[in-house]
This record gives C-alpha cells, sequence and structure tokens, in this order.
C-alpha cells in the first residue's frame, strides 16, 4: 500500500492524495498565469485608448532650439480625424496656448484630436523659416499618427490671422509630405500685397497702431523681407501670395471672418474663396457679422454660430461621423 501510493496512485489505479494535490496546484497555477496575462492585456488597451493630454511636447529642433506643441486625444481606439492648429499675433507675437484657445472645447467635445504648436518668431526669422516650422509640424503629426490615434487621411489644418496665412499658404502649396484633407482659415490674408496697400493708402479703415507695433518688431510686411511697398516689394508679397497659388487638386477650404475687421480685410476671405471655386475646390465661408480681427472678440450671443458650424464643415469634409 505504501509504495503504491509513493508511485502516485492508489491500489485502485487513481492518482495519490499528493499527486491529486499536486495536479490542483499546476491548474490554479496555469490558470492565474492566464487570467494575469488577460490582465496585463486589457490594461494596455484602457490605457492605450485613453484620452491623452500633453504640453510642451517637441516636434522639431531647428538651429538646436525645441519647438513645442501641445495636444489632446481623445477617449477611445481611434484612428481619429485630427486639426493642427497655427496661432496668430502678426508675425511676432501669439503662442499656442493662448491665440487659438476658442478652438480646444469645441474641437475636443466633437472627439477631434488636436495639436496646437509653436513656430520661430519675428524679428528671429522671416517667412521661409517660420512656414517651414508648420510643414515640419504637419510631418511630425503624420509621422507619429500610431502614437497618437491620428487618422492621416483625415488631418485638417487651422490657423488664426497669420496664422490664417500659414495654412492659406500650405494649402496651396502642398507636398506629398505636407498634403492635408482640409484648411480652415480665420481670417488671415490671401494677398499680403493688396492688404499692405490698403493699409498705407486707407489708413483710417485699419487698426495702424497694432499693425505699427507688429511692424516695428519685424512683423507685417518686413517678415517678408519687405521693407517698401515698391515695385520690388510688392513683388515680393505677390510671390508668396497664396491666392496666386491657388490650382486643382488643392484640399477644401473654410474661410471665417468678421464683416468689420480692422486688420485683415473682410474682402481677403472672399476673393480667396472666389478664386479656389473657380478651380473647382469647395470653399466655403462663415460670416461673422459685426465681428473684428481675433475670435476672442467674438463674445456675443449672435456671433457664436461659427463654433458648431466650423466642427459640422470639418465632420463632413473628413467623413466623421
Amino acid at each position: 500500500m505504501k509504495r503504491a501510493q509513493l508511485t502516485g496512485y492508489s491500489l485502485w489505479g487513481r492518482p495519490s492524495f499528493f499527486v491529486a494535490c499536486r495536479l490542483r496546484h499546476e491548474r490554479y497555477t496555469r490558470c492565474m498565469r492566464r487570467s494575469a496575462l488577460i490582465l496585463t492585456l486589457a490594461c494596455a488597451a484602457a490605457l492605450s485608448a485613453a484620452p491623452l493630454d500633453q504640453t510642451n511636447v517637441e516636434y522639431a529642433r531647428p538651429d538646436g532650439k525645441p519647438l513645442l506643441l501641445d495636444l489632446h486625444v481623445p477617449d477611445g481606439p481611434g484612428p481619429f480625424a485630427t486639426a493642427i492648429l497655427i496661432h496668430g499675433g502678426g508675425f511676432d507675437e501669439g503662442s499656442k496656448s493662448t491665440n487659438v484657445r476658442p478652438l480646444f472645447e469645441p474641437l475636443t467635445g466633437a472627439g477631434f484630436a488636436w495639436f496646437s504648436i509653436d513656430y520661430r518668431l519675428a524679428p528671429a526669422v522671416h517667412f521661409i523659416e517660420a512656414i517651414e516650422d508648420v510643414n515640419s509640424a504637419i510631418r511630425w503629426v503624420k509621422t507619429h499618427a500610431a502614437e497618437y490615434r491620428v487618422d492621416v487621411s483625415r488631418i485638417a489644418i487651422v490657423g488664426e490671422s497669420a496664422g490664417g496665412f500659414f495654412v492659406n499658404y500650405a494649402g496651396t502649396h502642398e507636398t506629398p509630405a505636407t498634403k492635408v484633407a482640409a484648411v480652415v482659415d480665420f481670417y488671415g490674408p490671401s494677398d499680403y500685397a493688396k492688404l499692405a496697400l490698403a493699409r498705407r493708402d486707407h489708413p483710417e479703415r485699419f487698426n495702424m497702431a497694432t499693425i505699427r507695433r507688429h511692424a516695428a518688431n519685424g512683423g507685417g510686411i518686413h517678415f517678408f523681407g519687405v521693407g517698401e511697398l515698391d515695385e520690388a516689394g510688392l513683388a515680393k508679397l505677390r510671390a508668396v501670395a497664396p491666392i496666386a497659388a491657388v490650382h486643382k487638386g488643392m484640399p477644401p477650404f473654410l474661410a471665417i471672418h468678421g464683416t468689420k475687421d480692422d486688420q485683415v480685410s473682410f474682402d481677403q476671405s472672399t476673393e480667396f474663396c472666389d478664386a479656389i471655386r473657380k478651380v473647382g475646390t469647395p470653399c466655403d465661408l462663415i460670416v461673422i457679422e459685426g465681428g473684428g480681427h481675433g475670435m476672442g472678440g467674438w463674445r456675443a450671443p449672435e456671433m457664436q454660430h461659427w463654433k458648431p458650424e466650423m466642427i459640422a464643415w470639418l465632420k463632413k469634409t473628413l467623413n466623421v461621423r
């Protein structure tokens, strides 16, 4: 009897008490390992789908100086339609966390991922360096799409004022690496030569104190390497005018502009949209009646319609359901 039990089986061919205990322990251990693995995978999936908010993420380092962005990624596995935000400020002021702040809530609430960027400013740089920063940000978001659950086929660039000029330029000068699915321009210049002449010839229509402040710090026409509005200076401005680069195959555009803008005249958007439509590309216009320059000043309830209308346009254009 004892010899039989030592071999692991009783005299009746059944596992002994000790073997049965060992088998139960092994089954329990395997079960616990499977449970731990399932729990680990579930936690990893949950973390990967959790909402994400980060600030001061480096996206480029020109001349050894980091360029930073803030970002929001919604809850869920994605991939998400995404907006890249470019602030304004006369080319010499502004930041990723201030000028475009009114965009954060509607985009977040509608389930968009967004990335708000800083870029190099005057007087340290000119247009050519700053637009390269914008293009670097577009490429960076595409490169890191898997990490941030971005749908690279549904990226919009959104800019206001000086940032509006950048998105207008990027949208009309796209490359395979920087091509996006939509452009949203808030009161950005499309023909800086015409705008500069209007400011010179009709200063009473504009907030010249602000315009001169930017110019004194390397903004305005100086950002484009222009000192005077002579033929040479106007030629430089016309060479970078988004309205002069309109062509077939561009992404759809949305312009949002106040009728009482005293820094970038309202006709910069209407004429730009007309030119875009002529080549067969959609361009829609949201008009803010009585609105001045800057979305932060559109506080009246009757001016708030731009938020749901912009979101509806983005959802339609980017096929968001």
